[in-house]
């Protein structure tokens, strides 16, 4: 038995023993090879190749061997890439041109969940409409890994995280690269991997902050858009004086910046910098960006030459946007980058700290000043709220709202040209979730305000 909530929009995720269990990792091995068989690029007969990576969580291990076993139940030839970030994960189904891949993860959660992430060939998202859907209507839960004995042993692939370092750095300028002092807080997760081999390559030196593999967090959660848990590497950049602190979550392929103020820097700035970044490598390219307010990334775009494309909230989803339209570079305003690479469209965190290194060397500034000119907007932050109708609030705001411009892309995106928000409905929970910005602090806080009391009123 499973707890269906678990499939998500843009993966599988939920609490290890409560929502789910081995047999359903089984399961769902088993379901994967068939919802890749009924895939038009199938031939038929063909054996795939599938590959499998985990996280550093506790139940990782018995949970990809279990998924392995199902792959295996089902005729498929499996690669266990064993601990791997996900960045490295996607680089590898690619690289080894397997016809899919699933990586055991549940990310930024806390200790007690576990999920899977999945992916085609070339590692193309997998999200609801595009098979996760599929997955949970067609999971024979009849399926019992105590039924099952491997015959064949999995590939083992060795040195996954190596390759894609090997690839990644023929996108950087190591010798454009100041000898930064960066503090580093990985949450005891898979960030450390690519982080080490980067101090190795670049001429930098990284002062690690909780960097042993532990998926029981014991420092603090793996998931740096909460404040509190940037608040150690912080106090370690004041104290230490460091030029930089960077962040990163559970399974690595998410980012975060920290002036040498201990400041986060707004990953809508990051976001816009790096687009500049990538538009002199490609003039006039297309750039997603995800609807949550951050319209510093919109203005640093037109600036550069480039063509702002708005997105729906998801790495999957932003990821499939990606491909549909060309896109060569996007970012989500949750830290995800990615860059669409002939290897394929996916999350590259070491190129994304890589080059904006090199922007940072270039500068003859310390990087909170320099990035003192693109704090231009005042943001409310995601407000996250319970509420008893989510489709009433989202109607209500269109009416009250009925003179801004609107769009539905993704719940319902408001804006004036002092003001702009967006509010999405939770596909979980009975929650909406507000984020809104403006010109000015004044008038932020006001129509923050303002829109809480009317979602309130529901």
């Amino acid at each position: 038995m499973f707890n269906p909530e678990i499939f998500k929009a843009y993966d599988i995720r939920g609490i290890f023993g409560q929502d789910f269990n081995l047999d359903f990792a089984f399961q769902l091995g088993h379901a994967f090879v068939a919802l890749r068989k009924k895939d038009k690029d199938y031939k038929t007969g063909a054996v795939l190749k599938i590959l499998v990576a985990r996280d550093m969580r506790i139940s990782s291990p018995s949970v990809s061997a279990s998924l392995i076993a199902g792959l295996q139940a089902a005729g498929a030839e499996v690669i266990d890439a064993g601990l791997l970030s996900t960045p490295a994960f996607y680089y590898n189904v690619s690289a080894e041109k397997a016809d899919g891949g699933l990586m055991v993860s549940a990310s930024h959660n806390p200790k007690e969940w576990n999920g899977f992430k999945m992916v085609r060939t070339k590692s193309l998202p997998i999200s609801g409409n595009t098979g996760i859907t599929w997955l949970k209507d067609n999971i024979n839960e009849n399926l019992s890994l105590a039924s099952f004995e491997s015959k064949n042993k999995a590939q083992v692939l060795l040195q996954g995280a190596e390759k894609q370092l090997i690839h990644d750095l023929k996108y950087l300028h190591p010798n454009k690269i100041k000898n930064f002092h960066i503090i580093a807080d990985t949450a005891n997760g898979m960030g450390m991997q690519f982080l080490e081999l980067l101090e190795k390559n670049l001429p930098i030196t990284i002062e690690k902050i909780n960097f042993n593999l532990d998926g029981s967090f014991p420092a603090h959660e793996a998931d740096p858009l909460n404040p509190e848990n940037i608040k150690q590497l912080s106090e370690a950049i004041i104290n230490q004086g460091a030029d930089l602190g960077i962040a990163t979550d559970g399974d690595g392929d998410r980012v975060f910046f920290l002036d040498n103020l201990g400041q986060l820097i707004d990953p809508a700035i990051i976001r816009g910098l790096l687009a500049q970044i990538f538009l002199k490598d490609k003039p006039g390219s297309k750039i997603c960006y995800d609807v949550r307010p951050g319209k510093i990334t919109i203005d640093l775009i037109k600036e550069a030459g480039g063509i702002p494309v708005p997105s729906r909230v998801g790495h999957s989803l932003i990821k499939e946007q990606m491909l549909e339209e060309g896109a060569y570079f996007a970012g989500e305003s949750s830290g995800h980058f990615f860059l669409n690479l002939e290897i394929g469209c996916f999350e590259m965190p070491i190129i994304m700290i890589g080059r904006l290194l090199e922007l940072f060397s270039e500068q003859n500034s310390s990087v909170s000043d320099f990035i003192q000119q693109y704090r231009r907007y005042s943001h409310s932050g995601e407000i996250n709220l319970s509420v008893g109708d989510k489709d009433k609030v989202l109607k209500l705001i269109q009416e009250k709202y009925a003179d801004a411009k609107i769009s539905l892309l993704d719940g319902v995106s408001i804006s004036y040209p002092d003001y702009w928000f967006n509010v999405r409905a939770s596909n979980t929970e009975d929650k909406v979730r507000l984020n809104l910005e403006a010109s000015e602090e004044k008038t932020m806080i006001s129509k923050r305000d303002e829109v809480l009391k009317l979602i309130k009123s529901v």
